[in-house]
C-alpha cells in the first residue's frame, strides 16, 4: 500500500504564501501557490511581476519550495481552492517548475491566467483546466481530485477532496459555514456528510479565526449592515465613499444595490477593482453595465475630478485601500493627492476588517487619522469575515470526522487555538492532530 505524506511548503508559520504538497506513494498533488502580501508591501516599490522567484523567497513573500527537491515523487496536478492572492499569487513564479496541469474553478482559473499573462520573467506553460464544484479530475489511475462547493469572501471557492487508495484527504482553505449567502449556493453539506460516512483519512484546514468564539455571521448580515449604513445617509448631501475588498464580488454587488436605492451612481475605482469585476462579468457573477469602472490612475483621477465638479452627493465611489495600502485610491484621497476633497461631514465606510498584521494595522491607522483630520466621519468594520470561527471549525470536524487533522494557514497562536478546540472534540496532539511547520513532511500512518 502506498504511503501518504503531507508536505508543509508554506502557510504553516504565517497567514499567507499557502502551499501544501500531498504525496501518495510517488505521485504528488500540490494545493495552492500563494503570496504573503504584507512582505510585498514592506518593499512597497516592488514590481512583483519583474522580480525573480529567488528574491521573493528571500524576502519571505512566496513559499520556499526547495523542500520539494528532496521529495521522492512527481507532481501530477496543481489545484487551487479560490482566487485570493495568498493562494494563487505565486503560481506565475513557481508553477513552471512542475510539469503538471493547474486545476481551478472558472473564476479562479481566469484570475490565474491574468497572473501568468502579466508575469515578466518566467514562462508558465502549464495547461489550465477549469473545473466546477461537484466535478472530478482523474489525476492518476488511483488518485482523483474532487471539488466541493463552499462559501468564502470570494466567489467560486471550493474544498478539494483527494481520493486515494488509503482514503480521502480534504483540503479546506479557506471557508465559512454560510447557509444564506447573497451570491452562489450554500456549502455542499450533503456531500461533506457523505464523505464523512465513507471515511476521511485527513483534514488540512485553515485556522485564521480559530480564536474567535461563536460562528461567523452570514454574508446576508454584512449586506444588511452595508444597507443600513448607506441608506441611513440618504438625508445628507455630503460625500459618501466605501472601501472594500476588490475580490469580494458579493459585497460589491450589495454596495451597488444600496447606492442605486438612494439615487447615487456607483463607481468602482482602482486597478484591482477593474481586474476582479471584469473577471466576475466574464464568469457570470456580475452584469456588464451595472457599474462604471476605472482602473488606470489617469482615468481614476479624471473620474474623481468629475465627481467633485458634478456634486459628491450624486455618486458613491467604491475604492481600493481599506488596509491603508500606500498608493491605493483611498490613501491618495486621504493624502490630498487627487481632486476629490474630503470635507467636514463626508462619510467613509470601511466594509472590511483589518488583516491582522502589524503593517496593515499601522497603515490603516494612518489613513483613518488623515481622513479624520480632513473632517471625514468614519464608519468602521461594516463587515463580516469570510473565515470560519471556532464553532464553524467544530461543526466541520463533526460533519466529516477525519482520522487525522493538520492545521494550516495560520501561525502558532491560531494553530494553538484550533488544537484546543479539536482536543475538546476528542482529538489529541501528536496522536491524530498534528502540528507541522514550513519545510516539514508529515507521514500519515
Amino acid at each position: 500500500m502506498k504511503d501518504i505524506a503531507i508536505v508543509a511548503v508554506g502557510g504553516y508559520n504565517e497567514i499567507g504564501r499557502n502551499m501544501t504538497a500531498i504525496r501518495i506513494g510517488k505521485d504528488i498533488v500540490i494545493m495552492d501557490m500563494g503570496i504573503r502580501l504584507d512582505r510585498v508591501q514592506i518593499h512597497e516599490d516592488t514590481d512583483v511581476e519583474s522580480l525573480h522567484a529567488s528574491d521573493l523567497i528571500a524576502m519571505g513573500a512566496i513559499p520556499d519550495d526547495s523542500i520539494m527537491e528532496g521529495i521522492d515523487g512527481k507532481v501530477r496536478a496543481i489545484a487551487c481552492t479560490h482566487g485570493h492572492l495568498d493562494h494563487i499569487g505565486a503560481i506565475s513564479k513557481l508553477a513552471h517548475k512542475y510539469r503538471a496541469p493547474i486545476i481551478a474553478t472558472p473564476f479562479t482559473a481566469d484570475l490565474i491566467q491574468q497572473e501568468i499573462k502579466s508575469e515578466r520573467i518566467f514562462g508558465v506553460n502549464n495547461p489550465i483546466r477549469a473545473m466546477n464544484a461537484g466535478e472530478r479530475f482523474q489525476v492518476t489511475d488511483e488518485i482523483e481530485l474532487e471539488f466541493i462547493r463552499v462559501q468564502h469572501s470570494i466567489v467560486d471557492c471550493v474544498f478539494a477532496a483527494i481520493h486515494t487508495p488509503k482514503g480521502t484527504i480534504i483540503y479546506a482553505n479557506d471557508y465559512k459555514i454560510d447557509r444564506s449567502p447573497t451570491l452562489g449556493e450554500p456549502p455542499d453539506f450533503s456531500r461533506l456528510r457523505a464523505l464523512g460516512k465513507e471515511g476521511v483519512l485527513a483534514l488540512i484546514t485553515e485556522t485564521t479565526n480559530a480564536a474567535v468564539s461563536g460562528k461567523t455571521p452570514s454574508e446576508q448580515i454584512a449586506k444588511d449592515l452595508v444597507w443600513d449604513v448607506i441608506i441611513g445617509t440618504e438625508e445628507t448631501r455630503s460625500g459618501l465613499m466605501v472601501t472594500t475588498f476588490s475580490s469580494h464580488i458579493a459585497r460589491i454587488r450589495a454596495i451597488i444595490e444600496a447606492a442605486k436605492k438612494i439615487g447615487r451612481k456607483p463607481v468602482l475605482l482602482g486597478r484591482s477593482m477593474e481586474k476582479y469585476w471584469g473577471t466576475a462579468v466574464r464568469t457570470g457573477y456580475a452584469e456588464h453595465g451595472d457599474v462604471t469602472v476605472y482602473g488606470r490612475r489617469k482615468s481614476v483621477d479624471k473620474a474623481l475630478k468629475r465627481i467633485m465638479n458634478e456634486g459628491k452627493d450624486k455618486y458613491l465611489p467604491i475604492m481600493t485601500g481599506h488596509q491603508g495600502e500606500p498608493g491605493a485610491i483611498l490613501s491618495r484621497v486621504a493624502n490630498g493627492e487627487t481632486d476629490y476633497l474630503v470635507e467636514s461631514g463626508d462619510k467613509v465606510i470601511f466594509s472590511a476588517g483589518i488583516i491582522p498584521q502589524p503593517l496593515n494595522e499601522s497603515n490603516r491607522h494612518t489613513v483613518v487619522t488623515k481622513l479624520k483630520m480632513r473632517g471625514g466621519r468614519i464608519y468602521d468594520n461594516v463587515h463580516v469575515s469570510g473565515h470560519a470561527c471556532r464553532e464553524d471549525h467544530w461543526e466541520l470536524l463533526r460533519m466529516i470526522n477525519p482520522e487525522h487533522v493538520i492545521p494550516s494557514h495560520g501561525n502558532l497562536v491560531s494553530h494553538g487555538n484550533y488544537l484546543m478546540m479539536a482536543e475538546e472534540t476528542g482529538y489529541s496532539l501528536g496522536s491524530n492532530i498534528h502540528l507541522v511547520r514550513n519545510g516539514q513532511e508529515l507521514l500519515i500512518d
